[in-house]
């Protein structure tokens, strides 16, 4: 049960989500999508949200500031979600405007605010679900998509919830967080892509 308990957490961890976001909506929307359209948003997303925290984990690693790819403790956490908001922004700034699409650009508003609140929240010694928070933006986003583009998508929408199940009891089982952790970090996942809905829905 460890093991797989575990292995969910690195499935569905919270460094995926934004790469994960930009790819539901390529699969998702009925718009017509160019290559160049997809490959400039796709490859710099990824590079920008996976590969670049990956090399920063390293180094935070090394300079010992953090010791789990987990970042199970407060002080840990603050320095990696400080850097993600960056990243989040430089996309915004950077990467979406050069091949522009209303849906990703407040997909990834509410990723910062979402990671904003969990960071004050750390400043006030209390540590929120990463993994409910970025599970909770992706399933609201995909509601808001299948209600945006008039698309059935009930199946995904039921798998992430049960997804949503799954890492919560796994992140229990694993003693990782609490349940009021666990529920802030999804109610601030939700809310956070809700409150951009009415800007692009």
């Amino acid at each position: 049960m460890k093991f797989f308990s575990s292995a969910i957490s690195y499935i569905f961890h919270p460094l995926l989500v934004p790469i994960g976001g930009t790819l539901i909506y390529f699969i998702i929307t009925p718009k017509y999508s160019p290559l160049e359209v997809q490959s400039g948003n796709i490859l710099p997303i990824f590079i920008l949200t996976v590969i670049i925290p990956i090399v920063t984990y390293m180094i935070l690693r090394n300079l010992h500031l953090v010791h789990s790819v987990f970042m199970p403790s407060i002080a840990e956490r603050k320095y990696p979600v400080l850097i993600h908001i960056l990243l989040l922004a430089l996309i915004l700034y950077k990467v979406i405007p050069n091949n522009y699409t209303i849906e990703l650009y407040f997909f990834f508003v509410g990723l910062i605010g979402a990671a904003a609140a969990s960071l004050m929240l750390l400043f006030l010694k209390f540590k929120v679900s990463l993994h409910l928070m970025g599970l909770g933006s992706l399933l609201m986003y995909l509601i808001a998509l299948s209600i945006h583009f008039e698309i059935n998508v009930i199946i995904a929408i039921s798998l992430f919830t049960l997804a949503v199940g799954v890492v919560a009891s796994s992140r229990l089982y694993l003693k990782a967080h609490t349940k009021p952790e666990l529920l802030v970090g999804l109610m601030i996942g939700l809310l956070s892509q809700l409150l951009t809905v009415k800007f692009w829905l």
